[in-house]
């Protein structure tokens, strides 16, 4: 028996520039990490728009209850969208179950690390956008 040598009848593989590669990953990104990620997106877009309605309110010079709390209300912003991005992807993204046959999603702590790493910088775009794009336009 011989063997053919390698790459015998088939055309050369072509390497993909690190660009390519990137973009394969971007346009097959797992379902369910989409649905993590876009959940805690739509959780910053919705509580950026409360916060800039505040911020655009007191800029204006409205009086509210309890003044000017503006840091605080970065600072809650930012903590509910970091733990809302923790439990979502903890729900949302069920570990890979290898070898059990349950067919139950398996979960962990590990899950919510993910969601509240990837929602940091989910958070810190929607204020920038908030504070730095939108704001300069209703004030």
């Amino acid at each position: 028996m011989t063997v053919a040598p390698e790459g015998a009848g088939r055309p050369p593989v072509r390497q993909r520039s690190p660009i390519e590669v990137r973009w394969r990953q971007f346009r097959n990104a797992p379902r369910p990490v989409v649905r993590a990620v876009a959940s805690s997106l739509v959780v910053a877009v919705v509580l950026g728009i409360a916060y800039l309605a505040y911020d655009v309110a007191l800029s204006r010079g409205a009086v509210l209850p309890g003044g000017d709390l503006r840091t605080l209300a970065v600072l809650a912003f930012t903590v509910v969208v970091l733990v809302s991005g923790a439990v979502l992807t903890y729900l949302l993204v069920p570990q890979p179950t290898g070898g059990d046959r349950s067919g139950r999603p398996r979960r962990s702590l590990w899950s919510a690390a993910l969601g509240l790493f990837a929602a940091v910088p989910i958070a810190y775009l929607a204020l920038v956008a908030v504070t730095q794009i939108l704001k300069p336009f209703l004030v």
